[in-house]
């Protein structure tokens, strides 16, 4: 053990980006605290921050190459591991064709600068167009609208939440995700700054989530109806004169088009729908228009959905016609120290969208990814193209992609898997190769994604406190090697520190942000409010926001056709939940995030417990088109009527997963069903998935 040392950093599990201070001697974790001085989190701090030290030091953590002999892992050396990932992968590639490989992108990614700068060239050098990631199973439909009215999928809106004076939060839980697209921690209390300035905060939701019952007001809404409420809130906007485009007058493209394509989305036909009054609807516009400033928010409700894609298109031209669109209070866009827009400009080049469809049911690429709903169907489909192996970095899709099992099955028939992860779990123990991963603690930090989603400008950058184990590589050079070896290079690239200085340079604050200055400041460097700046930024083929692109409008007569399925076999819907002790699947390996009672129920409202003979706290079967599973019920009023809830990110059935409560959990993806989709965006339809209960 050595002397006492204190780094200031920010979290990675979530999108958050919470300020910490980490005490340890060298060796061990001391303490973790929230860092009161933060700009951006403000001294808040959730459970995961606290279990950072848990990844570090699991006991079923993976801390060597691992290879399947006769169905057992057994330890191998890194020479070996690279040298039989590079034969085995171009063996398929020879026989089969290069896209015989697929790829499989964690969110753990999304998190690691290392990763973020060198996965794309391992893609590249396996030269396959089989990538997915866990982007198509929650967000893409933000990255879609982006690309048809911006014209570029990272140009994507943040809420001002410092400065607005009405915020509608539709589908989205950011109390307890900490703004999910929208990096705000601590956002409890940012709602009683809201509401302390005598501003509002609505939530729209099938659930009184945690969020809304510390809103102003909360409007139970029925699943996958969102888009009739967001149209009939334009709808209405147009109706009764209320759009300013203020300053982006001159700016914005289809105005008349999306009049027109509206008109029969009217608050009458909203309310039949959503469940949702006409009058409120009427009188939730015209408050939302005639606020000093308002911004609409709509997130994982609204996104999981088979009408995810005009759901965030709405959204937008929501806050646009009112004026709230790149205006103080409302959805305005971050001028990160590391610009990922500008890294990435598509300015100039011609593109057609989607980039391309999926070979079996012709689902649409967007990003360079195909959605993870199709995964599955392109492993069991024989044919050019078929995935005959798979390459998984930091992701578990069996239980976290729709019809995990289904996925399972699919790779159990592959010739070859390689993972990169820390755990075995529900999805690598199918692998013939683990390399494994490193931990936040063990990895320079800077979030290249979330700095360009806060709702504050920041900048953070910290070291790795702690060497990986045994002598590893960090995972960002696991990554570059691999490469290396595919690619027969003799060395691999520069450090991510390197490249971060290289890169600050060339963003909003680089004559004040450097590598340098971010290690001598030992902490997070406040860069200021979101300021106006999207027209300088757009990268549309005419430089004009497009408010009413053919693929939305043509899509209309879809969301017009809908309603709500009434199928006396499955006559429930069920949608997702988030919880603070939670990350999607790999945190639960923690055992301080596990304790205590089991928090894996499917909440159901009094009447349809009643009317289903279900008992508060007795094991109930739960069926849906594609699968059974049994848990305990949780009877309560948060539930809207006709609507069951279940959350993400467990069913583990590898390690000490849950082991602190001893109590069995399940997987929501056994019963979400792969068919249904987004067929815009091609992003996963988690929410109203039709189920049907009984006890068990």
């Amino acid at each position: 053990m050595g002397d006492l040392q204190t780094q200031h950093r920010t979290c990675n599990i979530c999108e958050a980006m919470c300020g910490l201070i980490v005490e340890h001697d060298g060796e061990n974790v001391l303490s973790i605290k929230p860092d009161v001085n933060d700009p951006l989190s403000r001294g808040h701090i959730c459970p995961k921050a606290v279990a950072l030290q848990d990844f570090r030091t699991d006991p079923d953590r993976i801390t060597a190459p691992m290879l399947k002999v006769d169905g057992v892992f057994q330890n191998i050396t890194w020479d070996e591991a690279y040298d039989i990932a590079t034969e085995r992968l171009r063996a398929v590639q020879e026989v089969h064709g290069r896209d015989a490989v697929g790829v499989y992108l964690g969110n753990p990614n999304a998190h690691k600068f290392g990763n973020l700068l060198n996965l794309p060239a391992l893609v590249k050098a396996l030269g396959t167009r089989n990538r997915y990631s866990s982007a198509t199973a929650d967000q893409i439909p933000h990255h879609v609208a982006s690309i048809h009215m911006l014209g570029h999928p990272m140009l994507i809106p943040v809420p001002d939440v410092e400065r607005t004076d009405f915020m509608l939060i539709i589908g989205g839980n950011p109390v307890v995700s900490n703004g999910s697209m929208m990096t705000a921690p601590g956002f409890g209390k940012r709602m009683e700054e809201i509401k302390a300035r005598g501003g509002r905060v609505v939530v729209v939701d099938p659930r009184r989530t945690e969020t809304a019952e510390k809103a102003s007001a909360h409007l139970f809404i029925r699943p996958e109806t969102d888009a009739f409420l967001m149209l009939a809130l334009i709808h209405e906007i147009f109706d009764a004169d209320l759009v300013d485009l203020g300053t982006l007058t001159g700016k914005v493209k289809g105005v008349e088009a999306l009049q027109e394509a509206v008109a029969p989305f009217t608050p009458d036909l909203a309310a039949e729908r959503t469940g949702i009054a006409a009058a409120t609807i009427r009188q939730l516009a015209r408050d939302f228009a005639n606020s000093p400033s308002a911004v609409c928010y709509a997130r994982m409700g609204a996104s999981t959905q088979s009408f995810g894609a005009l759901c965030q298109w709405a959204n937008n031209v929501l806050n646009i016609l009112t004026g709230n669109f790149d205006h103080a209070g409302g959805a305005m866009f971050t001028t990160p120290a590391l610009d990922y827009v500008g890294m990435t400009s598509r300015k100039g080049r011609v593109r057609s969208y989607p980039e391309r469809r999926s070979r079996v049911s012709g689902q649409p690429l967007y990003n360079g990814e195909f959605p993870i709903s199709v995964m599955a169907e392109e492993m069991e489909t024989p044919g050019d193209g078929q995935i005959k192996a798979l390459v998984c970095v930091a992701g578990n899709p069996v239980l976290t992609a729709p019809n995990g099992r289904r996925i399972e099955a699919g790779i159990e028939g592959l010739e070859f898997m390689l993972a990169i992860d820390i755990h075995v779990n529900d999805t690598t123990r199918h692998a013939d190769l683990i390399l494994p991963g490193t931990v936040a603690l063990e990895e320079d930090i800077y979030d290249m994604v979330f700095h360009s989603f806060a709702v504050r400008n920041t900048a953070a950058y910290a070291p790795a406190i702690f060497a990986p184990p045994k002598g590893n590589p960090k995972e960002w050079e696991v990554i570059a090697r691999l490469t290396a070896r595919l690619t027969g290079a003799n060395q691999i690239g520069p450090s991510p520190e390197q490249v971060l200085g290289m890169l600050l340079p060339q963003g909003y604050h680089g004559d004040s942000i450097s590598v340098e200055a971010l290690l001598e400041a030992g902490q997070s460097v406040d860069l200021g409010p979101l300021v106006p700046n999207i027209t300088e930024r757009l990268e549309t083929p005419d430089n004009m926001i497009q408010l009413a692109p053919e693929v939305f409008v043509e899509d209309l007569p879809r969301l017009l056709a809908f309603a709500p399925a009434q199928d006396a076999a499955f006559p429930l819907q069920m949608i997702g939940r988030r919880q603070v002790r939670s990350h999607n699947s790999w945190t639960q390996n923690s055992p301080r995030l596990v304790k205590g009672r089991n928090r894996c129920t499917v909440e159901i409202h009094p009447e349809d417990a009643a009317r289903l003979g279900i008992e508060d706290g007795e094991d109930v079967l739960i069926r849906s088109r594609v699968g059974l599973v049994t848990m305990p019920a949780e009877v309560t009023e948060a539930m809207a009527p006709g609507v069951v809830s279940i959350p993400q990110g467990w069913g583990q059935k590898n390690g000490r997963i849950n082991a602190a409560s001893a109590q069995p959990t399940i997987s929501i993806n056994d019963l979400t069903d792969d068919a249904r989709i987004d067929p815009i965006s091609g992003n996963a339809a988690f929410n109203g998935v039709a189920v049907a209960l009984q006890p068990a």
